[in-house]
């Protein structure tokens, strides 16, 4: 007789949906290597930004297109989805964070921006007036620990209150953000979603641009990246090919597989990576502070991981891997299809 094994916990836990989350982690964090090589020639946030999503636009739309295999009216079921991606996702998140950076340390907009795996938690407990599991709330606890380590914020910091309210505007385009992309039997293709979403994201920045509210200068000067001068567009490429087009298209894939949730949580290495990249190509080597951070943000991801599975054995639904953990306020921009 043919046995069939089922996955045990630590199989579960290390599903691809984790190793896909961790890889676009990795490359959402090297692109602040790539940026300040940019920015210290010249390029202002906004044009780095605008560049950043208009390339990876563009490119995703090649791949996007045979997707669809002429299944055109999943556009018109999924529009609204694609709107809001771009929109509150992309955009409007990038634009809150460095209205932030211009009031606040990095350090500390970027703290702000990263309460949105908080905030799904909050939400969740709002709309089920349920209070959240031990090793959930222990895993929140602990995750913003090693975030405040791995940032090394330490000496007096004057708080800008207007600065504050766009990080905190920030977090809760994030905290959409992962909602959106966690969307589970979604006919949507993940590649389709994110070109879409960059172009409503680019379009958003050039109309940002075009009104005065974004500054925009660009240069053509060599970057330095480590030891090396590269010329501009080599530090342009890896912001759009690695830090863009991989990185969302990963962090979709990613937040489909294990939910809004625990992607959320994942998603907090990416400042470790962040930091690590910064020491090989930047010469920024991390302290020792920043390490018992990163080993924080990982436990406080096990706990959430490990909160989803236990949940899952108890009432014999799938576990985060296969179904959304977080909440579905969204759905109503599918009613023609099934939507996760």
């Amino acid at each position: 007789m043919k046995q069939t094994h089922r996955r045990g916990p630590a199989g579960a836990f290390l599903a691809p949906g984790l190793g896909i989350a961790l890889f676009s982690s990795a490359v959402f964090g090297i692109s602040g290597a790539f940026a300040k090589a940019l920015l210290e020639t010249g390029w202002t946030p906004g044009a780095a930004v605008t560049a950043r999503l208009t390339g990876a636009a563009l490119i995703l739309a090649v791949p996007a297109i045979p997707a669809l295999r002429g299944r055109w009216h999943q556009l018109r079921s999924n529009w609204l989805t694609i709107v809001l991606f771009g929109l509150v996702g992309v955009a409007a998140c990038q634009l809150f964070y460095f209205n932030a950076v211009a009031r606040l340390s990095v350090g500390v907009a970027l703290l702000l921006e990263y309460l949105a795996p908080v905030l799904i938690v909050l939400w969740l407990w709002a709309a089920s007036r349920k209070t959240p599991r031990a090793l959930t709330f222990g895993g929140t606890l602990l995750a913003l620990a090693g975030l405040v380590l791995v940032l090394d914020l330490t000496g007096a910091v004057k708080v800008d209150v207007v600065g504050v309210l766009w990080g905190i505007a920030a977090a809760v385009c994030l905290a959409i953000y992962f909602v959106i992309t966690a969307k589970e039997n979604d006919t949507l293709p993940p590649i389709v979603l994110a070109s879409g979403g960059l172009m409503v994201g680019a379009a958003v920045m050039w109309l940002a641009a075009a009104t005065g509210l974004l500054p925009m200068a660009f240069s053509t000067a060599d970057t330095k990246l480590g030891p090396w001068l590269a010329p501009w567009w080599v530090s342009l490429a890896g912001l759009v090919l690695l830090a863009t087009v991989l990185a969302y298209v990963s962090g979709i894939m990613a937040a489909r597989a294990l939910g809004s949730k625990v992607a959320s949580f994942v998603s907090l290495t990416e400042v470790l990576f962040a930091v690590a990249w910064a020491w090989l190509l930047l010469g920024e080597l991390p302290g020792a502070i920043q390490l018992l951070g990163g080993v924080l943000i990982v436990g406080g991801v096990v706990l959430v991981r490990l909160d989803e599975l236990r949940a899952a054995a108890k009432t014999g639904a799938p576990p985060a891997a296969d179904a959304p953990a977080g909440p579905r306020p969204l759905d109503h921009a599918n009613d023609v299809e099934p939507v996760p």
